[in-house]
């Protein structure tokens, strides 16, 4: 209740109680979840957000953003619009299994995807930009026949996905994902 009356007081002292539209949000182009009249629940600033998300699958097309990797964004930028300082955003992404391919750099990643580009490189470099971490699961590197030095800057080689999560999750990180 003290959540939401702080939340709609800010709401009234905002000019033209316009929602949020005074800041740029950590990940442009990405989605907000939408307001919804009356909800209790809502991101704290107060609160620490430590999340892992577990990116094991692919997207449906080869030329679809990853839809773990939206997720991620939304959320980010839903944590941002309610205040959620960036020091109370401690977010990882752990690529793995079927979600391992779209940590190719584009060459590597067309070569392999009949000349398509990577679609999921930009919002990667957006989500670092916010403060991400990314890992991705040498097991599945070796299983994909993927060379190092085609995995992008942006993302930190693990022995396996399946330390790298349980390791977050004993550090105090909530797992999202299948």
């Amino acid at each position: 209740m003290k959540r939401s009356f702080a939340f709609g007081a800010f709401l009234l002292l905002t000019p033209g109680g316009n929602t949020f539209a005074q800041f740029a949000l950590p990940v442009p182009d990405a989605e907000v979840a939408r307001d919804i009249l009356g909800a209790q629940e809502l991101p704290d600033p107060n609160r620490v957000y430590k999340v892992v998300f577990d990116v094991g699958t692919a997207a449906d097309s080869i030329d679809e953003v990853n839809p773990m990797l939206a997720v991620t964004a939304r959320y980010i930028n839903t944590l941002a619009k309610y205040g959620v300082p960036a020091d109370h955003r401690k977010i990882a992404v752990v690529f793995h299994q079927k979600g391992t391919e779209i940590i190719q750099n584009n060459e590597a990643y067309k070569a392999r995807n009949n000349g398509h580009d990577n679609p999921n490189i930009a919002i990667i470099r957006s989500l670092k930009k916010a403060g991400v971490d990314f890992r991705v699961c040498g097991q599945a590197v070796m299983a994909f026949k993927i060379d190092r030095k085609n995995i992008q800057p942006e993302i930190q080689l693990d022995l396996w996905a399946l330390t790298t999560l349980v390791d977050f999750q004993l550090d105090g990180y909530v797992h999202i994902g299948k």
